[in-house]
């Protein structure tokens, strides 16, 4: 039914834990910053609401304000996030899945930071060519991965949209699976080594939703399952101070469950789905059909066409997309 092995996919995750331990430190030390600003914020509203004898109201308006600018601040670092963290550690993974030897410790993060700036020379590369395939990616499911188009029953407007909403988050690794087959390839020309794998996607999806369906009913569970165990010591933490409990004890909780997921949980569902993509695609050649419908789905892919075709010729396209496209 599956075409991914877990056992597997927990051999590959202890085979990179020296870079499964950098992204906890990464995501534990953003976890931190929204405790600590959120927690600050919320400290100084409650003080401040003194003030207007309503202390509570203050400290959870604060708290917001606290959330929020982290929030800012980890949006501006995503580009960072990206090219360090998440295609470092599908670069290692690529690397074992086919078998060749790896440094451990941090020489392993070391070769893995090489490996990305041979493929994408600088961040903003890596970052345009990403929120390319993502809007490709969702452009394309909305299309194919439409339950209505599959169950055209009226009268059922509600369910359809709960199931597309679990269709969506069931495609979330798709486009770093996208990367890894710019590993994978070692290719020169990231562009069309990604146009290449979008149709390779696109002729396959059917297969794709199937595992992605699987894992994410794994991934959000057991996501829930740590903000569950989280929560009761969250709480007993939060009350001990005046005026921080209520809403903001859910919101440490949903916080730390996050890192946890980004850390440790997120990439099982993306390994899994590398695993899927090299299993299923294996010696095929993208079908032209394909990447006609793929061009009528999205104007995106008709611009990563065209940076494909300007860095064969040598030129260096911009790396974010353009407007409007």
């Amino acid at each position: 039914m599956k075409d991914f092995q877990m056992s597997e996919i927990l051999d590959l995750m202890k085979k990179t834990a020296p870079f499964l331990l950098f992204r906890f430190l990464i995501y534990f030390g953003i976890t931190l910053a929204y405790v600590i600003a959120t927690g600050a914020a919320a400290g100084t509203g409650y003080l401040i609401g003194h003030i207007g004898k309503n202390p509570e109201s203050y400290s959870f308006f604060g708290g917001l304000i606290g959330f929020g600018l982290i929030s800012a601040g980890v949006y501006v670092i995503r580009e960072y996030l990206l090219y360090m963290v998440k295609a470092g550690h599908i670069a290692v993974l690529v690397e074992i899945m086919d078998g060749k030897a790896l440094p451990g410790g941090r020489g392993q993060i070391d070769y893995a930071q090489k490996m990305v700036r041979e493929r994408f020379t600088e961040s903003s590369v890596l970052f345009g060519l990403d929120q390319l395939i993502k809007g490709i990616l969702k452009a394309f499911n909305s299309v194919f991965f439409t339950i209505a188009n599959l169950l055209p029953i009226p009268g059922l407007d509600g369910l359809v949209k709960f199931i597309n909403t679990v269709i969506n988050l069931s495609l979330t690794y798709l486009d770093e699976v996208i990367l890894a087959y710019n590993f994978r390839t070692r290719a020169d020309n990231p562009w069309k080594s990604s146009q290449t794998a979008l149709v390779l996607y696109a002729q396959n999806y059917k297969a794709f939703l199937k595992n992605a369906f699987f894992m994410a009913l794994f991934i959000w569970g057991l996501s829930f399952l740590v903000f569950l165990i989280i929560l009761l010591p969250i709480a007993g933490l939060v009350h001990l101070f005046p005026g921080f409990g209520g809403s903001l004890t859910v919101i440490f909780a949903l916080v730390f469950a996050w890192g946890v997921k980004q850390a440790i949980i997120e990439p099982i569902g993306m390994t899994a789905l590398m695993q899927v993509f090299f299993k299923v695609t294996e010696g095929q050649e993208p079908n032209p059909e394909w990447d006609a419908k793929l061009d009528a789905a999205s104007a995106k892919f008709s611009e990563i066409k065209a940076k494909a075709l300007a860095w064969s010729r040598g030129e260096k396209p911009g790396a974010q997309p353009e407007a409007g496209a």
